[in-house]
């Protein structure tokens, strides 16, 4: 009955838009992020975009004029590379604590293996990130590091 509900207010217009996060699950929200990392379409080959609507469905409210903010950064922190050719990507929930899940995604990128901690809450707009974890730094670290 739920998803008849949700189909009905999709098609009514009133279901979440293409901006809204709603991810299930915290390895959804992950593999989507990878999503943007592939060798297929051209839009979904650049990198995660930095625009408001991407930061929406992505990050958490704290993060989000973080991402979209203009900078110039020397690589890419989702793959800890200036280019890209991932490998698989391997993603596991590694931790719940409180109101937070501590996702591992690893793949290997040009030969080299990256590591990263997804540090991700849910709220009412569905799983989003609220940080990323290297071995060196974080995404939020490194945003105000490289920012205008």
């Amino acid at each position: 009955m739920r998803e008849l509900a949700g189909i009905v207010a999709l098609l009514a217009g009133f279901g979440p838009g293409p901006a809204e996060a709603d991810f299930r699950t915290p390895e959804s929200l992950v593999r989507n992020v990878y999503a943007h990392y592939g060798q297929g379409a051209p839009e979904l080959s650049k990198g995660l975009p930095r625009d408001a609507a991407t930061a929406r469905q992505f990050f958490d409210p704290s993060l989000r004029k973080m991402w979209s903010a203009p900078r110039v950064e020397p690589y890419d922190f989702l793959v800890q590379s200036p280019s890209w050719k991932l490998g698989p990507v391997a993603i596991a929930v590694i931790r719940r604590q409180y109101d937070k899940t501590y996702v591992a995604a690893n793949f290997d990128n040009r030969g080299r293996r990256v590591t990263l901690s997804f540090i991700l809450v849910n709220g009412p707009e569905g799983w989003l990130i609220t940080d990323i974890e290297s071995p060196h730094d974080s995404l939020r670290m490194f945003l105000e590091q490289f920012r205008n």
